[in-house]
């Protein structure tokens, strides 16, 4: 399902001369071929939904610490293009949680796994990442995690 909406957006980028955009689906249709190599299994389409979310998520994390890194170097213009690659890359993620969203959810997972402290602390981020997988940023729910199982 979502490889396919790849493909067609890939298509349609060619189509109307977007440049980055083409540059950016390659990119991802590239990783995705690669993590297909690397498994050389057959996948369900919610597993292959699941394991281009997880590529989708990494690239987007790689993206913000070469933002950071440009901005550090004084490269904005590069920067500039990370980020636009960043938007392109969302398109395909499903909708990202707020930060009140997070909070609830953390909550809920601590309460339904018996979370009581930091030692439960891997098997909330588990529970989080396997239900919440590209929905959410995981840095901001560790920071989440952290508090309530700590206060």
């Amino acid at each position: 399902m979502l490889r396919d909406q790849l493909k067609e957006a890939l298509k349609d980028a060619m189509r109307a001369k977007e440049k980055v955009t083409v540059g950016t689906l390659r990119l991802i249709l590239a990783a995705v071929k690669d993590r297909d190599i690397a498994d050389r299994t057959e996948q369900s389409e919610s597993d292959d939904d699941l394991i281009i979310t997880e590529i989708l998520s990494k690239m987007i994390k790689q993206r913000r610490d070469s933002i950071t890194a440009y901005e550090a170097a004084g490269r904005v213009e590069l920067a500039e293009r990370e980020a636009e690659e960043i938007v392109i890359i969302e398109r395909f993620l499903p909708r990202q949680l707020s930060d009140d969203e997070i909070k609830d959810a953390v909550s809920t997972i601590v309460s339904e796994i018996g979370a009581e402290g930091l030692k439960d602390m891997g098997r909330t981020m588990g529970s989080l990442k396997t239900k919440y997988a590209g929905q959410m940023d995981f840095a901001k729910a560790s920071v989440v995690v952290k508090e309530q199982l700590t206060g």
